[in-house]
């Protein structure tokens, strides 16, 4: 097996008994970038080789001299490019940022260091976090590593092909509405969104602060709930935080599933979803019954109105923190105005892609005098029902399932003109955003066109070594991570 084609636990046992060194990993790296990046076009950055080639070298020195170093030493990472890195462009695949590099790194990019990862580049994403497919990016979309002719998903679709593909190890995405889970499932990886307050959104450039957060992509579960340690916990420089202890969420990954009860919520398989993907999310849930887990239906009956009140919410929120980009400060500023009223026009026409002013326009409207109590302030409400029906079920099993997506991934430009469509894309993920639960997609299996398909898992507030746990028991029954045909 060639080094680009292991996963996080194989990668981290091999460092430890020096079988490879952290230099081979990164250079394995960087190889199977030049190889493949042409293809499917999953980075808007790369670090230079020999700069990171010196950080590698760094810890095989650390290493060789018995050293404690972090859980991640020597494993190549990349970050989303909405996630700030000091000294290394951050765009948010946006014209109206393009060019601009931070002077400071995020929280969690400071704690993936801490940790010994190496960070490799800065992933491709749809503009801002606003889309389903990657095809939103200003610079391009990226291509799904298992079919080049579909997509990856978005919003964090270059950091899912990136680790699909094999390009680095670990990733870090972001997650509003399903960005990280939804191209985790269709690039057949596992995606993780934790709890609200969980992770710091110090650093993280907002779309909808309400609903955002920071999650881990892996080939396999133990890479992500590595991850997640690494950069979970409380942060003065975010007072969304939780004073929380993150627990040990390698601990109980070989417990299996024995004893947990598993909610399987009618309403995430109905209209709409894909009978080739319910077969295949129903195959995995037997397997977890055989493993000695039991299965009980349940209903969360205002899940119908999460997309509705989702992009209500999520829009409102983007149409006040995209304010802020108005070229007087940093980013792309239009020269073509007659005085400062139109240079803002001017500037964010020309710099925001057409999804982008979509949003920001319907979250005006949603916002707007006599409007607000009939469209923000109904969807807060709705949003909160969604959370009551979650918190009513946690009091009765120990986790929810559900395919992570409707379909497997579909051909780039299928959707893209049909918002409406692109949308639904969403519809089983939003609701773990609005009720701000911890959710992951697991890998468990491909449908009749080979494509991979997604198997989301939610668990209660807080109660990620359960969400592990269970993945893992699923990933052990269903196969792992398996190579894209693709490339």
């Amino acid at each position: 097996m060639e080094l680009h084609e292991l996963t996080f636990s194989e990668a981290r046992r091999g460092l430890d008994r020096g079988e490879f060194a952290a230099r081979d990993l990164i250079e394995a790296a960087f190889d199977r970038i030049d190889a493949v990046e042409p293809k499917i076009s999953a980075f808007l950055t790369v670090r230079e080789r020999g700069e990171v080639l010196a950080e590698a070298d760094e810890i095989d020195r650390a290493r060789a001299r018995g050293d404690a170093l972090g859980c991640l030493a020597g494993i190549p990472v990349a970050v989303k490019d909405n996630i700030v890195t000091r000294g290394l462009a951050t765009t948010a695949a946006s014209r109206i940022l393009e060019g601009f590099v931070p002077p400071y790194d995020a929280t969690v990019v400071a704690r993936l260091r801490r940790a010994g990862a190496l960070v490799v580049g800065k992933t491709n994403m749809d503009e801002f976090g606003m889309g389903s497919s990657n095809e939103n990016s200003a610079f391009g979309p990226t291509r799904n590593p298992w079919d080049l002719d579909r997509v990856p998903g978005g919003s964090s679709g270059g950091s899912a092909a990136a680790v699909a593909a094999g390009e680095v190890l670990l990733a870090l995405g972001s997650d509003t509405g399903g960005s990280v889970r939804q191209p985790a499932g269709f690039c057949g990886v596992v995606g993780v969104k934790p709890t609200y307050g969980r992770v710091s959104r110090y650093g993280l450039i907002a779309f909808a602060s309400s609903l955002d957060q920071i999650g881990p992509i892996s080939k396999d579960v133990e890479g992500a709930a590595a991850l997640l340690g690494a950069i979970a916990g409380e942060d003065p420089r975010d007072a969304t935080t939780a004073a929380k202890e993150v627990p040990d969420l390698l601990a109980d990954l070989d417990l299996g599933c024995e004893g947990l009860t598993i909610g399987v919520p009618e309403e995430y398989f109905a209209e709409g979803l894909s009978a080739d993907v319910a077969s295949t999310v129903l195959d995995a849930l037997d397997v977890l019954k055989e493993l000695g887990a039991r299965a009980v239906p349940l209903s969360l009956p205002h899940l119908a109105y999460g997309i509705a009140s989702y992009y209500i919410v999520a829009d409102a929120e983007a149409s006040s923190n995209l304010a802020r980009y108005d070229g007087m400060k940093y980013g792309y500023r239009s020269e073509d105005a007659a005085d400062i009223f139109g240079a803002y026009a001017r500037t964010r026409s020309a710099g925001f892609g057409a999804e982008v002013r979509r949003r920001i326009m319907l979250g005006t409207y949603a916002l707007s005098a006599g409007y607000r109590e009939a469209y923000y302030l109904k969807a807060q409400r709705v949003r909160a029902l969604i959370a009551s029906d979650f918190d009513r079920a946690f009091d009765e099993v120990d986790a929810i399932v559900s395919p992570t997506s409707p379909t497997a991934a579909f051909r780039i430009g299928e959707r893209i003109d049909d918002p409406l469509e692109m949308y639904l894309s969403d519809a089983y993920t939003v609701h773990a955003n609005l009720a701000g639960v911890p959710a992951i997609s697991v890998p468990c299996g491909v449908c009749n066109d080979g494509l991979p398909v997604g198997f989301q898992i939610m668990v209660d507030r807080f109660r990620e070594s359960t969400m592990f746990r269970l993945a893992s028991a699923c990933e052990r029954g269903v196969g792992g991570a398996r190579r894209p045909p693709g490339l």
